[in-house]
Protein backbone atom coordinates (compact mmCIF):
# COMPACT_ATOMS: atom_id res chain seq x y z
CA UNK A 1 0.00 0.00 0.00
CA UNK A 2 2.63 2.40 0.94
CA UNK A 3 4.77 1.85 -2.50
CA UNK A 4 1.27 2.27 -4.39
CA UNK A 5 1.20 5.74 -2.62
CA UNK A 6 4.23 6.83 -3.07
CA UNK A 7 4.16 5.85 -6.82
CA UNK A 8 0.58 8.31 -6.66
CA UNK A 9 2.48 11.22 -5.11
CA UNK A 10 5.61 10.99 -7.78
CA UNK A 11 2.97 10.96 -10.16
CA UNK A 12 1.17 13.63 -8.99
CA UNK A 13 4.09 15.57 -9.03
CA UNK A 14 5.31 15.15 -11.78
CA UNK A 15 2.08 15.90 -13.40
CA UNK A 16 2.40 19.40 -11.77
CA UNK A 17 5.88 20.01 -12.84
CA UNK A 18 4.75 19.50 -16.40
CA UNK A 19 1.86 21.82 -16.00
CA UNK A 20 4.15 24.33 -15.08
CA UNK A 21 7.00 23.68 -17.42
CA UNK A 22 3.78 24.68 -19.97
CA UNK A 23 2.44 26.99 -18.30
CA UNK A 24 5.98 29.11 -18.18
CA UNK A 25 6.95 28.59 -21.91
CA UNK A 26 3.32 28.79 -23.24
CA UNK A 27 0.39 29.73 -21.83
CA UNK A 28 2.79 33.26 -19.97
CA UNK A 29 4.12 34.43 -22.87
CA UNK A 30 0.86 33.97 -25.14
CA UNK A 31 -1.36 35.88 -22.56
CA UNK A 32 1.37 38.54 -21.69
CA UNK A 33 1.92 38.48 -26.07
CA UNK A 34 -2.16 39.24 -26.10
CA UNK A 35 -2.63 41.91 -23.30
CA UNK A 36 0.19 43.68 -25.22
CA UNK A 37 -1.46 43.23 -28.59
CA UNK A 38 1.27 41.41 -30.47
CA UNK A 39 1.26 37.72 -32.09
CA UNK A 40 1.14 35.05 -28.98
CA UNK A 41 2.82 32.45 -31.68
CA UNK A 42 6.01 33.98 -31.94
CA UNK A 43 6.46 34.85 -28.73
CA UNK A 44 6.05 31.17 -27.67
CA UNK A 45 8.73 30.57 -30.19
CA UNK A 46 10.99 32.96 -28.80
CA UNK A 47 9.95 31.41 -25.18
CA UNK A 48 10.87 27.97 -26.51
CA UNK A 49 13.86 28.91 -28.84
CA UNK A 50 15.39 31.29 -26.44
CA UNK A 51 13.91 31.15 -22.63
CA UNK A 52 10.78 32.06 -21.11
CA UNK A 53 12.72 34.95 -18.94
CA UNK A 54 13.81 36.62 -22.37
CA UNK A 55 10.27 36.66 -23.50
CA UNK A 56 8.92 38.18 -20.31
CA UNK A 57 11.61 40.65 -20.61
CA UNK A 58 11.35 42.00 -24.05
CA UNK A 59 7.47 41.61 -24.03
CA UNK A 60 7.88 44.36 -20.74
CA UNK A 61 10.20 46.07 -22.41
CA UNK A 62 8.42 46.67 -26.02
CA UNK A 63 5.34 47.59 -24.30
CA UNK A 64 2.08 47.36 -26.73
CA UNK A 65 2.46 47.12 -30.09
Amino acid sequence: MVELLGGLVGLAAAIAALYFILWLFVFLPADMARARRRDPVIWVLISIVGSPLLAILLLIALGDA
